[in-house]
């Protein structure tokens, strides 16, 4: 029987995955420039596959638009069938950016940082997650015998990832049973979340031709550990040179640093959202859990909300930069991305000072001062998260009506089909998702 090698023209969902619709590789050139119908609310599929609620019904169409720099295959010899897929803007039907498309809300972020300030983001994603094909026991926490369970798997993955282009920086065992992480190199604009899609979606690939899963699920169990995503970034000019460092500046960052950081604090909270999206992503925001709970900055600290990452003695300055932490693979790359950036861009366009770093456990600084400084308590709940985002007048005018009201009510939705479960129950249901 003849085969066809098949395309999937994909999109990153509101609800975390990747979803679309596949065509001959034949006849791909045609689809580059014709594009692939698409019904607006296929973004309102929520993590489980459910639609409940969708602005738009069963109205309107949209064009997936391919964007060829991102086409991925991921050939895994006799083994397993080869995958196919790229990556794509949504347009209306006169070709013009969707005003709810995640990838052309990233971009425009990206083209006013540029346009109005000549600055580019320069950033990176470092993925955890468990894979199966391991021991569950405990004690191999960063161990070597880790890396002999797993067999071929990582070879395998960096391989892949090496042939898509995503350029493999480390990948390493993490200190949950059967957790991994893995990096790659950081990218100017778009490219880095487009890295995130892509790694993501090859990790599940060389995972499930092994017979085994990779999955990115926030939580794993009650008190286990969990998955987190940390995005390192920092800022460049036109030219590429780097403009984040400043010895002279507030802890070595130059004034516009400074300035993008700001943003990101001040409006970390009404962001969140965006950024960790599912119910179980609140169960890992929590103090003395190596991850954020609070909208703070400090320096080498592993439960901040942005972290001043170190240099070595003689590293290059060039590589600067500092580590948001509040999010996982439950958020949309490129909603991720453009949260910091379109927050970045009203630490800049208000021309926001230095934050002061916290020191220690910012629990523990007193309320009066924690006000001054702006130090919250981030939000302990998707619900309460999603308040904040709806009642926000600045996210309302970074995203529109349109864009905010359906991604809430996605998120709202999502919240409805885990009514009456429990917590083990709520994990189970994004362990088989993510």
């Amino acid at each position: 029987m003849k085969q066809s090698d098949v395309m999937l023209a994909c999109i990153a969902d509101y609800g975390g995955r990747v979803r679309g619709k596949g065509y001959p590789v034949a006849e791909k050139e045609k689809y580059v420039r014709r594009g692939v119908g698409l019904a607006p609310t296929n973004l309102m599929i929520t993590s489980f596959g459910a639609i409940v609620n969708s602005p738009w019904g069963p109205r309107g169409d949209l064009l997936m638009m391919p964007d060829p720099a991102t086409e991925v295959v991921v050939d895994h010899g006799d083994a397993w069938p080869a995958e196919r897929f790229v990556l794509c803007d949504l347009t209306t039907l006169d070709g013009a950016p969707w005003a709810c498309c995640p990838r052309s809300w990233l971009k425009a972020g990206l083209a006013r940082l540029e346009g109005e300030y000549g600055l580019r983001l320069y950033s990176a994603f470092e993925h955890e997650f468990h894979y199966t094909g391991v021991s569950e026991s405990g004690g191999n926490a960063y161990a070597l015998d880790s890396f002999r369970q797993q067999g071929d798997f990582l070879s395998r993955l960096v391989g892949a990832l090496d042939e898509a282009g995503i350029e493999p920086e480390m990948v390493m065992p993490e200190y949950g049973a059967g957790q991994f992480e893995v990096t790659n190199s950081p990218a100017i604009g778009v490219a880095s979340a487009d890295r995130a899609v892509q790694l993501r979606e090859v990790t599940r690939s060389v995972a499930r031709a092994k017979g085994e899963k990779a999955c990115f699920s926030p939580v794993m169990g009650a008190g286990l550990v969990g998955n987190g995503v940390h995005v390192h970034f920092s800022l460049q000019d036109r030219d590429g040179t780097p403009m984040s460092y400043d010895a002279t500046g507030a802890h070595e960052m130059s004034a516009p640093m400074s300035a993008f950081v700001a943003g990101i604090l001040a409006h970390m909270s009404e962001f969140l959202p965006l950024t960790a999206s599912s119910a179980i992503s609140y169960e890992r925001l929590q103090p003395n859990r190596w991850s954020a709970a609070y909208n703070n900055l400090s320096v080498q600290d592993r439960e901040a909300g942005l972290r001043i990452c170190p240099l070595a003695e003689g590293a290059s300055k060039a590589g600067f930069n500092v580590e948001y932490r509040a999010s996982d693979a439950s958020a949309n790359p490129y909603l991720l991305l453009g949260a910091l950036v379109w927050a970045g861009l009203e630490g800049l366009a208000k021309d926001l000072p230095a934050p002061q770093p916290t020191d220690g456990d910012p629990s523990a600084v007193p309320q009066a001062e924690a006000e001054k400084r702006g130090l919250k308590r981030l939000p302990m709940s998707l619900s309460e998260a999603l308040d904040l985002m709806e009642a926000s007048p600045v996210v309302r005018e970074w995203m529109g009506d349109e864009f905010l009201g359906a991604y809430v009510m996605n998120k709202r939705s999502e919240l409805s089909l885990l009514d009456g479960l429990d917590l083990d129950e709520q994990v189970a249901k994004y362990v088989d998702c993510f």
